[in-house]
């Protein structure tokens, strides 16, 4: 039978030159492939946040915390200082085949579809923990072509660029566990209280679940849907062979202990100060927001870190964490103006404002070291200087106006001199005192030692009833514990760039000498009496080991605890926000908070007494009559004045002595070997020597 000529032929060479024609396309698309890994492997990836965000450093250049736009901080630990078993809990919901994929997991994204379905819920993640990574650190969280596309050329970069426990490590510091806790560090001891590395299992594999869904899964939220997970994640922990099916039984009925949701953020250092330095860098040094959160700048404080340390314990022993009374601490030193430690508030993570900034809060008669001291610097009055603590009706701005203060308890005292109305915080006694010097030279003290809030020139400011801010208090007493100079008060010793080139330096100061050191010197020793026998903060002098100087101070909504050492100026606050009045209880919590932290920020420091300055002098005198002591007098007491305001007349109330018989020596001025050989002076002496 003859062939058909006109049927289809297919010639074995054209079989041949398409297999060639293959051969050669897919040999050009290894090569294009391998060109095109070789090009991803050789570009940088975008920095990671933690390269690009700005660190603020401590005072001796410790980092401390970082800047971000949304104020977050993290606490990244290495892989070895996490919890084996949470590393297991999430590679077993997350991604089971992580150490053999190469970024992608077609199979595993397969068995997860399948799974899902089985389960009639999201048991397992369709991304691998690579592909997590990269969407987390480099791109949003759009479902569109162009950010899957990016997703993928990062994933496999990361990859090529890091080893697998490199890459897991990094996605454990970086996932979301909800309410502000990012990375495993921060979600562990926000949840349970104790470090990544102390998870047990029911803990681990209840964390291990929120990623997923951070609001749906949280246990604070939706503890029943956090649990229900966790019981998904030990299945699939016993699937793999992590763990027995008894051990996931005993896990699953484990009862959890959970810190208090709204607790203190241990995980973020000094909060309120970051953000107080952030606005400075931005507002007064011009530095933009953008620069600030990705310009890798080092910003170098005067932040002690033992000393915020001290104060935020201080807070935690001194407040009620079940009220919402809240506090400011804020410290500094005389010496140099620097700022050592900054508490805002007791509870960062429920309220972020900073209250050591707060220029509403009137201080009470916190305020009064001020006027007294524009007293005595002006030379009209003395620390012996005498009025009568009684009922008064005072007429100011000629006779058109009339002010009628109280004492607390409506104790009246009746004559009594300064030291006397310091120490039992008179307020009869200090309204007289500004009738006589004058208000407006009260304000223009304060404003020259620190005080920027606007003061009402009016007899009412001597109980401190214009508000002014911690920080203004913490400046002001600095002032007075530096021998009358004021230094500028500083947060920001400097600011280098990525390359480490200076940006910004604080200027050097010498300060400026707002009033006389033997003034200053003379208030400090009536200030010292606040914490003797009688005294306002008597209460808490047994809890000081140093000589301090201070003045509490007390409204309706405020109370306060303001003073200083050689070393420190310290002042601290406690009030409601929603102007609330304050309970007598809590307004005492100010003098503890300030005794616990003056002590613990002071430890390693000997104690010291005020420096004693040129123009001051010492004398006994007799308290009943306020003059020179005679060696008649049953009584006498060693007073300190500016050279030139002591008395010169002797008493001469007690029969034989008179004049001719002075106290201490000839002059009247303080024989040292005559004083009081208590203790503590024996202690202060020997300091001295």
């Amino acid at each position: 039978m003859p062939r058909d000529s006109s049927a289809p032929k297919v010639p074995k060479r054209r079989l041949r030159r398409l297999f060639r024609l293959l051969a050669f396309t897919a040999l050009l698309l290894l090569l294009a492939a391998g060109v095109l890994l070789g090009l991803l492997y050789k570009k940088p990836l975008p920095p990671i946040g933690d390269d690009i965000r700005s660190r603020l450093l401590d005072a001796r250049g410790n980092i401390l915390t970082t800047f971000t736009t949304d104020g977050r901080s993290r606490d990244p630990v290495e892989l070895n200082q996490i919890s084996p078993l949470l590393i297991k809990a999430t590679l077993a919901v997350e991604d089971r085949k992580f150490y053999d994929h190469a970024g992608f997991d077609l199979m595993g994204m397969g068995r997860a579809v399948i799974a899902n379905l089985e389960a009639g819920g999201r048991t397992q993640g369709a991304s691998t923990l690579t592909q997590q990574l990269a969407r987390n650190l480099y791109l949003t969280h759009e479902k569109t072509w162009t950010r899957k596309s990016k997703e993928a050329i990062y994933t496999l970069q990361l990859e090529m660029k890091y080893s697998k426990d490199e890459i897991l490590n990094m996605y454990l510091n970086e996932i979301y566990y909800g309410h502000g806790a990012y990375g495993i560090e921060a979600a562990a001891r926000m949840y349970f209280g104790k470090h990544a590395a102390d998870l047990d299992l029911a803990e681990s594999a209840l964390l291990a679940g929120i990623p997923k869904g951070p609001t749906y899964y949280s246990p604070y939220t939706h503890l029943d849907s956090a649990v229900k997970r966790q019981g998904i994640i030990l299945a699939a922990m016993v699937d793999v062979g992590d763990i027995t099916e008894s051990q996931a039984a005993t896990a699953g009925k484990e009862k959890l202990n959970f810190k208090p949701q709204g607790e203190k953020d241990t995980t973020v250092a000094a909060p309120y100060f970051r953000d107080y330095v952030r606005s400075l860098v931005i507002d007064h040094l011009h530095i933009s927001s953008e620069e600030l959160d990705q310009g890798g700048l080092n910003v170098y404080t005067t932040l002690d870190p033992d000393m915020q340390q001290a104060a935020e314990e201080a807070v935690d022993q001194g407040m009620d964490h079940s009220s919402e009374l809240e506090t400011a601490l804020v410290s500094i030193d005389p010496r140099t103006g620097y700022i050592k430690a900054m508490v805002g508030g007791t509870n960062y993570r429920s309220n972020q404002f900073n209250h050591a900034l707060a220029t509403t809060r009137q201080p009470g008669s916190s305020f009064k070291p001020i006027m007294y001291l524009t007293a005595l610097s002006s030379k009209e009055m003395t620390g012996l200087s005498v009025f009568n603590s009684q009922p008064t009706l005072f007429h100011y701005d000629n006779n058109r106006k009339t002010y009628q203060p109280r004492n607390f308890g409506d104790k009246y005292l009746g004559e009594i001199n300064m030291r006397q109305a310091i120490a039992a915080s008179d307020n009869i006694y200090a309204v007289n005192t500004i009738m006589k010097i004058g208000a407006d030279k009260v304000a223009a003290m304060a404003a020259a030692m620190g005080v920027k809030s606007p003061l009402q020139s009016v007899p009412s400011l001597a109980l401190g009833t214009s508000p002014v801010s911690p920080l203004e208090m913490a400046s002001a007493f600095a002032v007075i514990g530096n021998g009358g100079v004021k230094q500028p008060v500083t947060a920001i010793l400097k600011i280098t760039d990525a390359g480490g080139h200076l940006l910004y330096e604080a200027p050097q100061s010498e300060g400026e000498q707002v009033v006389e050191p033997s003034a200053a010197y003379v208030l400090t020793r009536l200030m010292e009496g606040v914490f003797e026998s009688g005294g306002t903060g008597n209460r808490v002098a047994s809890l000081i080991k140093r000589p301090v100087a201070g003045k509490t101070g007390t409204t309706d909504t405020d109370g306060w605890m303001v003073g200083f050492t050689p070393e420190l100026s310290t002042a601290v606050w406690v009030g409601y926000d929603k102007g609330r009045d304050i309970a007598t209880a809590d307004g005492r919590r100010a003098a503890p908070i300030f005794a616990g932290f003056t002590e613990k920020a002071l430890e390693n420091v000997p104690p010291k007494i005020f420096p004693i300055p040129d123009g001051v002098v010492s004398v006994y005198i007799n308290p009943q009559s306020g003059k020179l002591a005679t060696a008649a007098c049953p009584e006498k007491e060693l007073e300190t004045f500016i050279s030139g305001t002591e008395p010169t007349e002797y008493c001469d109330q007690h029969g034989a002595g008179g004049a001719d018989s002075p106290a201490g020596g000839s002059s009247g001025i303080a024989d040292p070997v005559k004083e009081d050989h208590s203790l503590w002076n024996d202690i202060k002496r020997w300091w001295m020597n």
